[in-house]
């Protein structure tokens, strides 16, 4: 597998499905807490390895969300792990984490470092179904942060509601239209509509009409 940051230019991206399965997060510190809160957040289910945790991850782990082994990171540790996360200021275990990982073929993330990755964690907004993706290809986190902070500011809680209306509205339009350019064309008239605004304004009746309308014939 190609290593290094000019190894991989041209990085395909994907969402990655992590629900159930297992992770692991090697280090206890603050930055870990924010990996694991990641990963909690998609359904995975987590191991951290570190004979310290913050207060944070300690309340996690007493009350179960978490699994905790209290040592340091020993060799075979990535066992059945779907995905693992380095955060360690510990250069040389890093290193050694990275390496088993890679001759395994085992998805693996160190922490600012990106020749020793072979994913890279992008910076992420997230509205309910709606999930945007930023990447630098580990050059700049400063910069994805600051096209995330952007965005968010541009895509606000209302596209939450929106893509819940339109998944229940595409379903519809899949029921009453047999043909395949009828529910394009439906589907589109909905989209292009004012929904989203009316939506950020709160008119729940006006949404309900603009629906109907775009998905009669």
């Amino acid at each position: 597998m190609a290593q290094g940051a000019d190894a991989m230019a041209g990085l395909y991206p994907i969402s990655l499905n992590l629900r159930g399965r297992p992770c692991l997060v090697v280090g206890g510190g603050e930055i870990a807490e924010r990996k694991v809160l990641s990963l909690l957040d998609c359904g995975a289910q987590v191991t951290v390895v570190s004979p310290r945790l913050t207060g944070g991850l300690q309340e996690i782990a007493s009350n179960g969300g978490i699994a905790h082994i209290n040592r340091s990171y020993l060799p075979g540790d990535i066992d059945g792990m779907a995905v693992v996360i380095s955060a360690t200021d510990d250069l040389k275990l890093n290193r050694l984490i990275a390496e088993e990982c890679l001759a395994r073929g085992v998805l693996i993330n160190v922490v600012d470092n990106p020749s020793l990755c072979n994913f890279y964690v992008p910076a992420v907004v997230r509205r309910g179904d709606l999930t945007i993706s930023i990447s630098t290809n580990g050059k700049s986190p400063l910069l994805a942060r600051r096209i995330r902070e952007q965005l968010e500011r541009e895509y606000g809680p209302e596209y939450a509601d929106f893509l819940i209306l339109l998944g229940d509205a595409r379903q519809k339009i899949i029921n009453k239209f047999p043909d395949p350019g009828d529910r394009r064309q439906a589907i589109a008239r909905l989209v292009e509509s004012d929904l989203l605004e009316l939506i950020r304004r709160g008119e729940e009746e006006r949404v309900k009409e603009r629906i109907a309308e775009c998905t009669s014939w």
